[in-house]
């Protein structure tokens, strides 16, 4: 390792380690609050387990959907991300989810994007860390980068490790925290890793001849993994639950690659399915699609009836909804026995900014599968977009901490918390239990529309929801209001329009237009067939395409904003308008629907 004087110094106010989903997140969101970020990503693309490199679905709490009910799609960060994968990557390409993941962190102007990079030590102050020295081979370049706050959201939870943080691994006993999932005695057994494969009809015979070192299976050792098509490969295809997924992570691969090409040969070769004769293998990993590996003991520890009861954390900052997905640690080996257990839970549930925050180094967060939680929370938490929601939450929470002078204590200021929850829900993040605040300007106005649908009334757009969860598995009773919560006009109306007047004149300086995007609906890049034909894969047919946004000021109509071609959910324009006394919503076309609908307007 090159000595510290070599090493360029570079200061920032956040470092983020890891560049998956939840490292994304957590950096876009700290830069656009306005902090100098640097992302350290030490692999040539960011996304993690979904990436090219590894093609892994980003699955969350959509699994629960159901239409003007259970509205459980993430948003925030993972949606923009997605719904702009689903726009611009109408072929699946894998390359292109990397591609839109890198654009989004180097449009940013406070954010330094470090790919090929890894963080290898640090240098403390007691229990401070004061920078992380990080190493890029490629260009034979090393850093010492200090910051205020450092993210740990690698996953395997490097940088926590080389500080010191207190961390666990394995599976709880069920005496520790009375979990009935968990297994009578405490071990060090956890989720194996996966590697994936896509194949290809090429209308012709393709014969599939195997390495000599591949692993055979039979169909009766497949009969608890289905395996009826074969375009995109299994999640069961796994192995290493039973090792050390961090030190042993190369053999662990090796060992992947015979049992992933050896299922692959049972398919061809074994006679069973002879349907595969002109299907061939056109892409497969040599990176695992790593599960699980370290935890960190944060400020609270995730179990299993914090997920059952939806526990109303005060400091809730992100949710869930993934069932709780327990893989057995035999992975493909156990073949006498099923490869998951996965039972939901009752509610959408919620994750407190505790679980984030190391217990025992002063100046560490963490985000992603190494949260603060116990081995059956975590199987729920660790999914790409639920880990993306907890990395948004992060980095909007670094960000008000730091601006506020409080980097290390900041989660124990219910004021901040609270700063920090109602800024998350001007981003567009849905939080169980918590509304917005702050004063909006459009709920003092007297609102009319061309037409309504029943259960659709134009007065809901200022009601504080943005979308529906009262229904089956959606969020606690008790704390979901139900009702549709968005203005839906008639089909037979042509010209639809929504309109806001205030009584006195008001000044403007910002307008949110909140929309619908089918939050019911799963939305990821798959390149499994059957994954994929669940979707609507393109713009969001609920989504208004084209609408003019007209204001009245003095007695004079204005027109604000023109807007083509949009497929995102939140748009935001930054105005400049005095004396408004009406704002007027004329909708030119949606993606598809045939009636418009308008989640909230806000105005400032």
């Amino acid at each position: 390792m090159a000595s510290d004087k070599k090493r360029q110094r570079i200061q920032t106010q956040l470092l983020v380690a890891g560049g998956g989903m939840s490292g994304v997140a957590a950096a876009l969101a700290a830069s656009r609050n306005g902090i100098r970020t640097v992302l350290v990503q030490d692999r040539p693309v960011l996304g993690g387990n979904a990436s090219s490199e590894i093609r892994m679905n980003v699955s969350g709490s959509s699994v629960r959907g159901r239409a003007l009910e259970t509205e459980s799609r993430e948003s925030g960060i993972v949606e923009e991300i997605m719904l702009e994968c689903a726009v611009r990557n109408p072929q699946r390409c894998a390359n292109m989810l990397d591609l839109i993941l890198y654009e989004k962190c180097r449009e940013e102007p406070n954010l330094t994007l470090m790919l090929n990079a890894c963080v290898v030590g640090v240098r403390m102050d007691g229990s401070r860390i004061v920078s992380a020295l990080v190493n890029r081979e490629s260009t034979e370049h090393f850093f010492d980068i200090e910051a205020e706050l450092f993210a740990d959201c690698t996953g395997d939870g490097r940088l926590g490790f080389e500080v010191g943080a207190q961390y666990t691994t394995g599976r709880e006993a069920a005496s520790e925290y009375g979990e009935s999932f968990a297994s009578d005695d405490r071990d060090v057994y956890r989720l194996g890793s996966s590697l994936l494969f896509t194949t290809k009809d090429m209308g012709r015979p393709m014969p599939f001849v195997p390495p000599k070192w591949i692993r055979r299976f039979t169909e009766e050792d497949l009969r608890f993994r289905s395996h009826p098509t074969w375009e995109y490969g299994y999640w069961w295809v796994e192995y290493g639950g039973m090792r050390d997924t961090i030190k042993d992570n190369e053999s662990i691969r090796d060992e992947l690659l015979a049992i992933m090409l050896g299922v692959w040969d049972h398919i061809k070769n074994s006679g069973f399915h002879p349907e595969s004769e002109n299907w061939a293998l056109d892409w497969f990993g040599f990176v695992p699609g790593k599960r699980e590996s370290r935890r960190f003991i944060g400020q609270h520890m995730l179990r299993q009836s914090d997920l059952e009861q939806a526990v109303d954390f005060p400091d809730t900052v992100a949710y869930g909804g993934w069932s709780m997905d327990i893989h057995h640690p035999g992975g493909i080996e156990a073949t006498k026995e099923k490869p998951n257990i996965h039972p939901y839970t009752p509610y959408m549930y919620g994750i407190p900014l505790r679980s984030l925050v190391s217990t025992n180094i002063a100046n560490l967060l963490f985000a992603g599968r190494n949260i603060s939680a116990t081995h059956v929370a975590f199987s729920s938490t660790r999914v790409m977009a639920t880990c993306a929601l907890m990395g948004e939450a992060l980095g909007t929470y670094a960000a008000l901490a730091i601006r506020e002078g409080k980097p290390e204590n900041g989660w124990r200021d219910e004021e901040l918390v609270g700063k920090v929850q109602q800024q998350l829900i001007r981003q567009g993040v849905f939080l169980p239990g918590k509304q917005p605040t702050d004063r909006n300007l459009a709920a003092e106005a007297t609102i009319a529309a061309s037409s309504e649908q029943e259960g659709g009334s134009a007065s809901q757009i200022v009601d504080g929801h943005t979308r529906s969860v009262h229904g089956l598995r959606g969020v606690r009773p008790d704390l979901a209001v139900p009702g549709t919560h968005r203005w839906m006009s008639d089909p037979a109306d042509k010209a639809p329009w929504l309109e806001l007047r205030w009584e006195r004149p008001i000044d403007l300086s910002r307008i949110v237009i909140v929309l619908d995007t089918g939050l019911h609906r799963h939305l990821a890049l798959t390149h499994s067939d059957a994954h994929h034909a669940k979707m609507e894969w393109g713009p969001q047919p609920e989504t208004l395409k084209a609408f003019d946004l007209l204001a009245s000021c003095s007695g004079r109509l204005e027109r604000v904003a023109s807007v083509k071609d949009n497929y995102q959910r939140q748009l935001e324009f930054a105005v400049d308008l005095r004396g408004v006394d009406l704002l007027r919503l004329e909708v030119v076309a949606t993606n598809g629907l045939d009636h418009a609908r308008i989640m909230e307007i806000r105005c400032e």
